[in-house]
């Protein structure tokens, strides 16, 4: 019998072999015991005052909503438990973005499909729309009720010819007509983020009144939050720069407070940072405030967090739009009030307060300082404690080493597509081996076909010839 001869190819393809099986078997087990999140409620520690009211954008394909992932909105009791989800992909719509609790008890819902922006007023109990308002515009976030009758609009991704036309602009529904408009193109050189000729250029995905004729606004891809004086059409306030992303990087849904002494104060989700900050005008110089950060949560447990609200009892209700949850911690970090909601919640709403409720600053609670978010059910993988994500995992083992720079922009990638592609069914760390198997066999394939070239051009010679 002819013995076997081990030769260092033959090793090296078995060692391939050993990482492509091994890593699919892996990942088969994993997602054998992988159960996805659904809507469930998380920790409850204590009941919230009312309904609350979630946006879930859902994740979709080439603009289409997919159906194991829809937009939905979700009304969660105070134990957590949902009232009632309303699926938006029955009702035509792609994503859902921003919910308001109005005066008379009803919605204001804004969703999105394909080159169109609805908004609509929804009634809670029958879920029946009671009027409807569309607007031939793109990816709009947020849109809100104002003055009785006029709807105050975010206009993101509005190029035409080239050249950036993304406004703020309100729209009165009595006169049916644009009554007023501001271009940040007005107030902001050409060449802030990737430019004004960019398709999406400033990304503006929030947009609130704060006082009589000032609106707070929040061009995401400016890194920055600015308070806009709709008779001069100045900027009076801003936090933030371009690009400057150890205050703020790429930034949701800030919210505008006051401290007892007047200070102003900004809460915002510092998204790409996964935090949530606040920030406090400590002094002006040249009309400018010169702020200073009070106070971060969750500092790298969040994933991508796109809301953060202060509520009146001092805690903060705060969406983690990748985390697929909402919850309500106190001062400290604790978690006192959670729910899961997948896939990406936008916005969060308590009935109770009606929007952007506005509770005590961290300064007028005595509160300062970074604090680690506690006490989480950890039912979304990367939200319990001690249960790290790929992307915690690379930036934990390569951090402090050459690699650190790769490793975090390849978390940073990995968390961004990761979510859009994985299928519900399959277990987050099923999808790391499965790309592993991918990459590992292709190069595999690649090594194989140039260390063959003389025999696979050969084969496909004969084949030819033989054809003929």
């Amino acid at each position: 019998m002819p013995r076997l001869s081990l030769t260092p190819r033959w090793i090296l393809r078995s060692i391939l072999a050993l990482v492509v099986v091994g890593s699919l078997v892996a990942g088969a087990a994993l997602t054998a015991a992988y159960e996805p999140p659904e809507v469930q409620t998380g920790t409850v520690e204590s009941a919230a005052n009312g309904t609350t009211y979630v946006a879930v954008q859902g994740f979709h394909f080439q603009g289409q909503g997919g159906e194991k992932k829809p937009a939905r909105l979700i009304a969660a009791g105070p134990d957590g438990q949902p009232k009632w989800i309303y699926n938006g992909s029955k009702h035509g719509a792609s994503w859902f973005y921003s919910v308001d609790p109005l005066e008379n008890g009803n919605l204001l819902v804004v969703n999105t499909a394909p080159g169109e922006t609805m908004v609509y007023e929804l009634n809670p109990e029958t879920r029946e729309r009671v009027w409807q308002q569309n607007f031939s515009i793109e990816d709009t976030h947020d849109v809100d009720m104002i003055n009785g009758d006029q709807l105050l609009v975010a206009n993101m991704r509005n190029t035409e010819n080239g050249t950036s036309n993304d406004r703020i602009f309100i729209y009165d529904l009595s006169e049916d007509e644009i009554v007023w408009e501001w271009y940040f193109k007005d107030h902001y050189p050409a060449d802030t983020d990737k430019g004004i000729s960019s398709e999406d250029w400033s990304h503006v995905n929030d947009v609130d009144k704060i006082g009589e004729g000032e609106y707070l606004i929040s061009p995401r891809n400016f890194d920055q939050v600015a308070v806009v004086n709709r008779s001069t059409g100045e900027i009076t306030m801003r936090l933030g720069s371009d690009d400057d992303h150890d205050v703020i990087n790429e930034q949701h849904n800030p919210q505008y407070l006051e401290s007892e002494n007047g200070t102003p104060t900004i809460l915002v989700a510092d998204s790409e940072n996964d935090r949530v900050v606040e920030y406090a005008c400590s002094a002006r110089t040249d009309g400018e405030c010169q702020w200073e950060r009070v106070w971060t949560v969750g500092n790298d447990q969040l994933n991508w967090p796109r809301d953060a609200d202060r509520l009146p009892n001092g805690n903060t209700l705060i969406t983690d739009s990748l985390g697929h949850r909402v919850i309500e911690v106190t001062p400290t970090g604790e978690i006192v009030w959670e729910v899961y909601t997948p896939w990406a919640p936008f916005d969060a709403e308590r009935a109770a307060y009606g929007n952007e409720p506005g509770g005590p600053t961290m300064q007028d609670q005595n509160v300062s300082g970074s604090y680690e978010l506690s006490g989480s059910a950890g039912e979304t993988p990367g939200t319990g404690d001690g249960d790290a994500t790929f992307p915690e995992w690379l930036t934990t083992t390569f951090g402090g080493t050459p690699l650190e720079g790769a490793a975090t922009e390849l978390a940073d990638t990995w968390k961004g597509l990761s979510q859009w592609i994985k299928p519900v069914w399959m277990a987050p760390w099923t999808l790391v081996f499965v790309s592993v198997a991918l990459v590992v066999g292709l190069l595999w394939a690649v090594a194989e076909l140039l260390y063959q070239r003389r025999r696979v051009v050969g084969g496909v010679r004969r084949g030819v010839q033989h054809l003929r």
